[in-house]
């Protein structure tokens, strides 16, 4: 027993007096075999690539089919308008006084911004404030072709433009259902920031049916995180797919540079604007004529209201279309025709829809008790729209 003992314990000790010498000296030979294989190893690193039918039915990463679908249709629009001059320069004695010099002289205005092609017509859908007030209009395909563009018409209250150019075979765009779109879905921006060149950005859909942000009259904003910069303005937002959803009009900033809050007019708004501009040359909506405020619990106190819901009106214009069918101060809109409204933008967009010169039926609540009138309405006039510091839009000075 003694003696078989001495032989296991010597062998142990010979066996690992070799392996430390191996793992010493040729540590490879003690690697597993698929290790020791360079082939083998390569493979635990990198994916093979695949090849044949495989390779066809693997899922693309990245939104290159989409980019390539769309961009086409993307132009540059650049505008200028001439410097006025001063009409007193001409008369001897101003030249006397203050000399011949132009320096003092105001200078041309140019601004840079993006359309969209959306018809083989050449209709252009940009923004307004991209075109208002220019004098000239050039429209700049990616393709290298230029054209002067023709103003077919604007909406300042939408923020949309319709432009015109006589090219032929040119690329357009495919209308998407911008009402389809979900809080996270995927979205490209592509326009022409500062003017560099067309530039493809990503980013998802942030939220939908932003209003009362004081940008336009009526608001019904896509928000978008995709990077979005001066010269965007007029550019398209499109879905995985490449289809149109909505017209790029507006950021959040207080440096003038992306901040991740970008503003699209969703292209069902723009789709019936254009249609109007091009058939009527305007846009003809509906309005009654009151000051509308949203209805809060302490606008309710203050005014001594015991609705819960609705839009209360704080002023009626003498001899429009409101005071005429009975509405007065104080009332609170409830319902407008089969629409529910709940706030100032609700009432604004129903009562725009509605054709002037039809009548229409109002549900009030006056003095703690509902009340209905029947209202002509009358057509919306078109103000001028102003825009707070902080939300402006995307166009090159």
């Amino acid at each position: 027993m003694r003696k078989l003992w001495l032989i296991f314990s010597q062998a142990v000790t010979v066996s690992l007096a070799a392996y430390f010498v191996i793992a010493t000296l040729k540590p490879q030979w003690l690697a597993a075999p698929s290790l020791r294989n360079p082939a083998t190893a390569l493979s635990i690193q990198m994916a093979p690539k695949m090849v044949g039918p495989a390779a066809a039915s693997a899922p693309h990463v990245g939104f290159s089919e989409a980019a390539k679908a769309a961009a086409p249709a993307v132009v540059s629009v650049v505008t200028s308008k001439s410097a006025p001059r001063h009409l007193r320069r001409s008369d001897p004695w101003f030249r006397f006084f203050f000399g011949d010099r132009e320096s003092g002289a105001a200078q041309p205005q140019t601004g840079i911004g993006s359309g969209v092609i959306v018809a083989t017509e050449g209709y252009v859908l940009t923004n307004n404030h991209v075109v208002a007030q220019m004098d000239d209009i050039e429209v700049m395909l990616t393709d290298g072709r230029q054209a002067r563009a023709k103003v077919i018409g604007t909406d300042p209250e939408t923020d949309i433009a319709v432009l015109k150019i006589d090219l032929d075979k040119l690329p357009v765009i495919t209308f998407g259902d911008s009402n389809a779109l979900e809080v996270g879905d995927v979205v490209l921006a592509i326009g022409n920031p500062f003017g560099v060149g067309q530039t493809v950005t990503s980013g998802i859909v942030s939220a939908v049916g932003r209003n009362q942000l004081g940008i336009n009259t009526f608001e019904n904003f896509i928000q978008t995180d995709a990077a979005i910069n001066p010269g965007n303005s007029g550019g398209a937002l499109v879905d995985a797919n490449g289809h149109l959803m909505g017209i790029n009009s507006a950021i959040y900033s207080r440096s003038g540079g992306n901040m991740g809050i970008g503003f699209a007019i969703p292209v069902s708004t723009a789709r019936m604007v254009m249609e109007s501009l091009i058939r009527e040359g305007q846009v003809t909506r509906g309005w009654i004529g009151v000051e509308p405020r949203d209805l809060s619990p302490e606008i309710a106190q203050t005014f001594a209201v015991n609705a819960r819901h609705g839009v209360l009106i704080t002023g009626v214009l003498q001899g429009g279309p409101a005071a005429s069918g009975g509405i007065k101060p104080g009332d609170v809109v409830t319902r407008v025709g089969d629409a529910q409204v709940e706030n100032t933008a609700q009432l604004l967009s129903t009562v725009a829809a509605l054709r002037p010169q039809s009548r229409v039926r109002i549900s009030v609540f006056r003095a703690g008790k509902p009340v209905d009138v029947d209202v002509v309405v009358g057509q919306r006039p078109r103000p001028a729209g102003t825009m707070p510091s902080d939300l402006q839009p995307e166009e090159e000075p």
